[in-house]
């Protein structure tokens, strides 16, 4: 059964990226988020930044911990779950 938090997550991105050529469903688990796979530049995680942290309650203090948050959908689900206040997340 797939992970609704990374269904979230893939959903948000295309969303919040304005990405409408990719489909949520195609985006791996695994793949790089910056730099290959989905393309994401400095200005499209920044923009995924505040929109995760609204969602999410989080907050990512620098652009290393941005950059290691968004290595890819589970690597940020991950960083999510560690920092999130469960009430947030969606059930398993």
């Amino acid at each position: 059964m797939p992970d609704p938090l990374n269904a979230r997550l893939k959903t948000m991105i295309v969303q919040t990226l304005r990405l409408e050529d990719v489909d949520p469903a195609s985006i791996k688990d695994d793949e790089p988020l910056i730099g290959a796979g989905l393309s994401i530049d400095s200005i499209d995680a920044l923009e995924l930044v505040v929109a995760l942290e609204k969602e999410f309650g989080i907050k990512i203090k620098s652009s290393e911990e941005a950059r290691a948050a968004l290595s890819s959908v589970s690597g940020l689900a991950a960083f999510i779950r560690a920092r999130a206040d469960p009430l947030r997340l969606p059930p398993l």
